[in-house]
């Protein structure tokens, strides 16, 4: 997934652009991070689409590797992933059950997270109706205000003795809101919180680390660690080298090349002039395929080690880029630029767009032909 792309293995006819998708660095990056957690279990968040890769083909990859915990937002998410997985794999639905929902995760064996008095009522209810215990995650709010029994909310539940009546709780979790700041002092006011909060509630397993707080250190591993941007080789910390090996990368089809005059105008609105003339290579990807309509004037291509910078604004299919540092002919009709890559990698990218690679990852189109590097098999 390194150097100049070419067009092999890429139809004529086909997507205007190659999406390459690293299953083996997917694998190996969770081995990685298990291995950084020693004896607590390292878990992998599948949802949003395992961020956009295609969750049916990342989660047997790393089913493959060892892992056999996985966590989605919505239940119809961990309804696609059950036949995908080992009968030993536990889903578990971040978001909870909604209202009516409770019968359905009971019955198709979901785990859910109780993010609220209500949820842990109605999961109770259930749980005495059929006269079984059924297991759940408990998610307290430890500082972010987003998710989980709020410190009111989970006193008054540690005061009834019957608010967990039929619910086995198989972990107790929380989030944290600066993770990726190592240096911020919220990391450790919610750390305590959470191991407050773990004092009034049953004796579980707990769960508090994404991927940037494993690299905050063991005391924020606790039983369980739940990654997801890392697994799919984003830098867990700001500022720091990312450790996490590169899972995608993505090249672009130019449609057309031109040559225009000193002055003149490229794109929406004009919002790029040449200052002397150019050479403009329009490429065959734009807002649709999620890439951002911030990157206008901002982003870049790259071809054999030149940087191609993005004149004008994004638009709809397309995107015009300067290419007057190459020479004649280098590129034509159906050549494949590098947009993700050895030289810009989706940090990067995002650093451009003024976001985060999280919304680059789960903003890349459908439209895009997708090839998929299988991970090696493992004994």
């Amino acid at each position: 997934m390194s150097g100049t792309a070419t067009a092999a293995g890429f139809p004529p006819g086909s997507a205007g652009a190659l999406l390459s998708i690293d299953l083996g660095a997917i694998a190996e990056n969770w081995r990685s991070l298990q291995a950084a957690v020693g004896k607590a279990a390292c878990a992998a968040v599948l949802k949003a689409d395992a961020y956009g890769l295609g969750a049916a083909r990342v989660a047997p990859a790393l089913a493959a590797a060892g892992c056999r915990r996985f966590f989605v937002a919505h239940l119809d998410e961990a309804l696609a992933l059950k036949p995908l997985l080992p009968a030993s794999a536990t889903l578990t639905v971040l978001h909870g059950p909604t209202p009516g929902a409770e019968a359905e995760f009971a019955a198709r064996g979901i785990q859910p997270v109780l993010n609220g008095r209500a949820q842990v009522d109605a999961w109770s209810a259930l749980a005495r109706r059929l006269d079984r215990e059924l297991p759940a995650f408990v998610q307290v709010d430890s500082g972010m205000a987003r998710l989980g029994l709020s410190p009111t909310e989970l006193r008054a539940l540690a005061a009834d003795p019957r608010a967990l009546a039929g619910i086995r709780v198989a972990g107790v979790m929380s989030h944290l809101a600066c993770a990726d700041d190592p240096g911020h002092p919220a990391n450790r006011e919610q750390l305590e919180r959470f191991r407050a909060a773990r004092r009034l509630l049953p004796p579980a397993p707990a769960s508090f680390a994404n991927s940037s707080a494993i690299f905050l250190g063991e005391d924020f591993h606790f039983d369980l660690v739940r990654p997801g941007a890392a697994l799919y080789g984003l830098a867990p910390q700001a500022g720091m080298p990312n450790p996490m090996r590169p899972v995608v990368s993505l090249q672009a089809r130019v449609i057309q090349c031109r040559e225009i005059e000193a002055g003149a105008p490229v794109g929406y609105g004009f919002a790029w002039r040449s200052a002397q003339p150019s050479r403009i290579a329009t490429v065959s990807v734009g807002y649709a395929d999620g890439w951002l309509r911030s990157l206008c004037n901002r982003g870049a291509a790259w071809f054999d080690g030149t940087l191609l910078p993005l004149a004008g604004r994004v638009s709809m299919d397309t995107i015009t880029l300067d290419a007057s540092a190459l020479p004649e002919g280098a590129l034509r009709p159906g050549t494949l630029v590098e947009l993700i890559g050895k030289h810009q990698d989706v940090d990067a990218v995002a650093a451009r767009a003024g976001t985060i690679g999280y919304e680059i990852l789960t903003s890349l189109g459908a439209r895009y032909a997708r090839r998929y590097l299988e991970a090696p098999a493992t004994a």
